[in-house]
C-alpha cells in the first residue's frame, strides 16, 4: 500500500504541475496518474523514473521555440497539449509490461519495456527537433521532399535527436537498474550494460523510423480545401479536410502505439539473442 500512495502522490504532484502549464489535459493528467501510480506501485524507480524522463524532456521540447512550430502544429490532429488517448498511446504498453513484470519476473519484461519507452522518446524528440531543421524533409519511403510536418518526413536533425531520445533512455536503464542492484542479469558485467545500452538504443532508434514508415505508408491524412495543404488535422483554415490518404483508422495515436510494440519488440528480441 506504501508504493501505491507514494506513487500516487508522486504522479498527482507532476500531473497537477503538466496540466498549470497546459502540457497536459485534464483527461491526460488523469491518464498520467494511472500509468504512473501503475508504474511506481508494480514496479520501482527504474519504471517510474523512466516515465517521468520521458515525458519531462517531451514535453519540454514541445514547449521549445513554440512559436517557430505554430504552422506546422496547426495541420497535426492534437497539439502538444497531450490528452489521455495519447498518455495512453505512450504508456499503455509500458504500465501493461510493468504489471506483467510484477506477476510473472522476467527480464524480457523489463528490457521491453525499455524498447517501448525508447521508441516513444525517439519518436517525440525527432518531431520536436526535425520541425525546426533548416532542411526540407524527404519521405521515409520516397525520399522525395515533402512538406514540413507532413506525417512521414525525415530530417537529419530529426534523426539525430531521434538517436539521442534512444540514448537517454538506454543509459538512464542502465544506471538505474545497476544503482537499484536489479535486473543483475543485466549488470553484472560492464560489456553487458554496454550491450543493454545499444541494444535499448537500437531498440528506440528502429521504433522511431517504424513510426515515420507507418506514418509515410498507412496513416490517414487530410487536404485541406482551403490552402491545399497535407495535414493530420480534420479541420484547416477553418473548413472541414477531405481525405487524401493512408486507412482511414490509423492516425497519430494507433501510428505511436504500433511503434511502441515496434521499439519493445525489437528490445525484446535483441536481448533473447544477445544477453
Amino acid at each position: 500500500m506504501s508504493s501505491i500512495l507514494i506513487g500516487l502522490i508522486g504522479s498527482t504532484l507532476i500531473s497537477w504541475i503538466a496540466y498549470r502549464r497546459n502540457s497536459l489535459t485534464r483527461d491526460g493528467a488523469l491518464a498520467a496518474v494511472a500509468v504512473g501510480t501503475i508504474l511506481y506501485a508494480a514496479g520501482d524507480f527504474s519504471w517510474f523514473g523512466t516515465m517521468i524522463l520521458f515525458f519531462i524532456t517531451s514535453s519540454i521540447l514541445t514547449k521549445w521555440k513554440s512559436r517557430q512550430k505554430e504552422k506546422l502544429e496547426s495541420g497535426y490532429a492534437k497539439s502538444g497539449n497531450r490528452d489521455a488517448v495519447q498518455v495512453l498511446a505512450n504508456g499503455g504498453t509500458a504500465a501493461l509490461l510493468c504489471v506483467l513484470h510484477a506477476f510473472f519476473p522476467n527480464f524480457g519484461w523489463w528490457i521491453a519495456f525499455m524498447g517501448v519507452m525508447a521508441a516513444a522518446t525517439a519518436d517525440t524528440w525527432a518531431t520536436e527537433v526535425g520541425g525546426l531543421s533548416r532542411s526540407k524533409p524527404r519521405s521515409v519511403i520516397t525520399w522525395r521532399q515533402v512538406e514540413p510536418g507532413q506525417s512521414g518526413g525525415v530530417t537529419p536533425a530529426g534523426t539525430i535527436a531521434s538517436a539521442a531520445g534512444a540514448l537517454l533512455i538506454g543509459s538512464f536503464a542502465v544506471i538505474s537498474a545497476g544503482l537499484l542492484k536489479q535486473e543483475m542479469q543485466m549488470s553484472e558485467t560492464l560489456s553487458k550494460s554496454l550491450l543493454t545500452l545499444l541494444i535499448i538504443t537500437a531498440s528506440g532508434t528502429f521504433g522511431g523510423l517504424a513510426d515515420s514508415f507507418i506514418g509515410a505508408a498507412a496513416q490517414r491524412m487530410n487536404r485541406c480545401v482551403v490552402c491545399g495543404r497535407e495535414i493530420e488535422a480534420g479541420m484547416h483554415c477553418n473548413a472541414v479536410a477531405v481525405k487524401s490518404r493512408g486507412i482511414s483508422w490509423m492516425n497519430n495515436d494507433v501510428v505511436n502505439v504500433i511503434a511502441t510494440w515496434v521499439g519493445g519488440g525489437t528490445a525484446f528480441i535483441l536481448a533473447k539473442l544477445l544477453l
